[in-house]
């Protein structure tokens, strides 16, 4: 039986390390993607039992995706192998090109990802009645597949509506990726999806995507989150809970680091505050933040506490290079009960 399922594009990362996309003569691979690093840090740091629903094209790049997917612990049977024709013309993986940043040079990602597997899935090409009927308890999925084609709404939305019939738990992330949107509506269009979407969650991660007039307004100051996560809950009216991280970044590898969250039951509680975070690597901080969220609220921690569990696993994804995390569970509680970087013998 599984735990939680995730819908999303799954891609290979390409990792230069400590140095540039532009100059590098190596790369470290990973696999990574906004949707699957939360169940994959589900599984590999909370050990829930976890799978992923996502689409590859059947040839060596789908299959090294897929070996670094079964290395995570994750679950493929629910993978959808599309028929690879050699070149990548009808179907092909996503690549996914990331540096750190450091210092005042921020991380930067080159994303590789058009006319991918994943992006050509469709509305009934799943069985979502036999997903959920087998005892799954949370399902998660975002604004990251949902931006993919203008087919992965349709999917995300039959997903997210056949969870709920089945009395799953169902989160949604907003995490907007202007890139996915250019010459589609842009962030006026991703809103609606947004929205259209959110409908149907029972928990908002990422929620502060929601606030302002459209995605990327700008940042929220920290003084106006409370309002803003109550402006959020006035419209999706069915979310129980709405989570988010805050992030200072006075440089790449220095970050100042939160969050908060809002539910009818405790209203707004803000998390655990972490300035002066050293950084390695900020990409799937965020993933792993709701991750820690999720295992909270499942194993019924207390808003609070899921906050804290979110907030420490967020920040222990950012010490490791790669999109997934490398924390344990001891790691994790630990760092909530006030741990240091001490060596540890």
């Amino acid at each position: 039986m599984t735990d939680v399922v995730a819908l999303g594009e799954v891609m290979l990362r390409f990792d230069p390390g400590e140095g540039r996309i532009r100059t590098t003569r190596s790369f470290q691979v990973w696999e990574g993607g906004g949707e699957y690093n939360v169940v994959r840090g589900l599984r590999r740091c909370f050990g829930l039992r976890t799978a992923v629903v996502t689409a590859l094209a059947d040839n060596a790049v789908g299959r090294l995706v897929e070996d670094l997917i079964l290395q995570g612990g994750v679950d493929t049977a629910l993978i959808h192998w599309v028929p690879a024709d050699g070149i990548g013309r009808t179907a092909r993986n996503g690549l996914n090109f990331v540096e750190r940043g450091f210092g005042i040079r921020g991380a930067l990602g080159v994303s590789d990802r058009a006319h991918t597997a994943v992006s050509q899935l469709r509305k009934g090409d799943v069985d979502w009645d036999a997903v959920f009927s087998a005892g799954v308890r949370w399902f998660h999925t975002g604004g990251i597949f949902a931006g993919l084609s203008d087919t992965t709404v349709d999917v995300a939305d039959e997903a997210m509506a056949a969870a709920r019939r089945h009395g799953v738990t169902v989160s949604y992330d907003p995490n907007y990726r202007p890139s996915l949107w250019a010459g589609r509506g842009g962030a006026d269009r991703a809103r609606e999806v947004d929205l259209r979407l959110a409908r149907h969650a029972d928990v908002v991660v990422g929620a502060l995507g929601l606030a302002g007039r459209r995605p990327g307004d700008g940042r929220v100051p920290a003084a106006e989150v409370p309002e803003a996560l109550a402006e959020v809950a006035g419209m999706v009216p069915a979310a129980r809970v709405l989570a988010t991280t805050l992030r200072e970044v006075p440089s790449a590898g220095v970050n100042d680091w939160s969050s908060a969250a809002w539910s009818a039951e405790t209203g707004f509680v803000a998390g655990p505050r972490m300035p002066g975070l050293h950084v390695l690597d900020r990409i799937g901080s965020g993933d792993g933040f709701a991750a820690g969220l999720i295992y909270g609220l499942l194993t019924g921690a207390g808003l609070e506490r899921a906050l804290a569990y979110g907030t420490a696993h967020g920040a222990l994804t950012m010490t490791t290079p790669g999109d997934v995390s490398m924390a344990s569970l001891t790691e994790v509680e630990a760092l909530i009960a006030g741990g240091t970087a001490a060596v540890r013998r």
